[in-house]
């Protein structure tokens, strides 16, 4: 990881979801955005670009912590595809920009109540632009993180209820902070761990999505050279979200928020200026207000550039 120090993490989500984590009943993990991405801690002063794709099937419908009837919700399947292109930018003396633009393309299967309908949509999602600091120290081992998600993303779809919409339709502010070393004892061994907050600041039509908290821990192993400037390193992450209920007239207020742990095992191929990232991210606890869909695991891959 040392190789990676620096600046500035990649927002997700969601964790899975949170995921970290996102009709009635859906808001658990409707939404990729998150913390724990790893991959892209960038090496230093420069520009990285970078894709990433995610999946996640809502499948599942929970109630409290614990699996319940799929009859006890109306709706029986979200399944989303998330394509998301980005960038970030450090300078050398600690500062950063990251900017994130997604395109989601998503599967609905809801009880209308004359039978289960299916609905497809696909569009631009909302943008998040970040900046970062991480000149505490030379090391550039700590940092905190600034920024905004923009209403971009289509939240007028009249198949979709506003908790599965592609776009929230709010602005909302990101706080959070990370740190990173190497274990001294064990040094090909190395941690980070990772905060990050999210807050509607304004909203529309009636929908403020809940208030979310994601805390994310990893450990990884950066010994194993493949030769000829290739490298691979296994991680494990474990993110813990917690997600307030929404508010306003046009939400599921009672299907809505949620508390989860993910447990993520990963693996990155760095192949010189290339890093190449994949993980699979899988729920050991979850409890849910009302009736959510929730999804068995997710999945994460990530492709990402630094130009010299």
């Amino acid at each position: 990881m040392q190789k990676r120090a620096a600046a500035t993490l990649l927002m997700s989500a969601v964790l899975l979801a949170a995921a970290p984590g996102a009709a009635l009943a859906c808001a658990c993990g409707c939404g990729i955005f998150e913390i724990g991405t790893a991959s892209l801690l960038p090496s230093g002063p420069g520009v990285t670009g970078f894709l990433e794709y995610d999946y996640a099937d809502q499948n599942r419908n929970w109630s409290g912590s614990s699996r319940a009837p799929a009859a006890d919700n109306e709706d029986r399947d979200i399944r989303t595809h998330f394509l998301t292109a980005g960038f970030q930018y450090m300078s050398g003396d600690g500062w950063g920009v990251m900017a994130e633009v997604p395109y989601w393309q998503r599967h609905f299967e809801t009880d209308t109540g004359t039978g289960v309908e299916s609905f497809d949509h696909g569009s631009i999602g909302d943008i998040r632009i970040e900046a970062s600091y991480a000149g505490f120290f030379d090391d550039a081992s700590t940092g905190v993180i600034f920024g905004f998600k923009l209403p971009t993303g289509d939240f007028k779809d009249p198949d979709f209820d506003r908790d599965t919409e592609i776009g929230t339709g709010s602005t909302d502010v990101i706080l959070g902070a990370f740190h990173h070393g190497a274990f001294s004892d064990l040094s090909k061994w190395n941690y980070f761990a990772e905060i990050q907050f999210e807050a509607a600041i304004a909203d529309q039509d009636g929908y403020r999505p809940g208030d979310e908290l994601n805390v994310s821990l990893g450990v990884a192993y950066s010994a194993i050279d493949l030769g000829d400037g290739v490298s691979l390193t296994p991680l494990l992450k474990v993110t813990a979200s917690d997600r307030n209920r929404d508010s306003g007239p046009n939400a599921s207020d009672g299907d809505s928020g949620y508390e989860r742990v993910l447990v993520a095992p990963g693996a990155e191929l760095d192949i010189d200026a290339l890093r190449l990232y994949a993980d699979a991210e899988f729920p050991v606890y979850e409890h849910v207000n009302g009736n959510q869909l929730v999804a068995p695991v997710l999945f994460k891959l990530v492709a990402a550039y630094s130009f010299p």
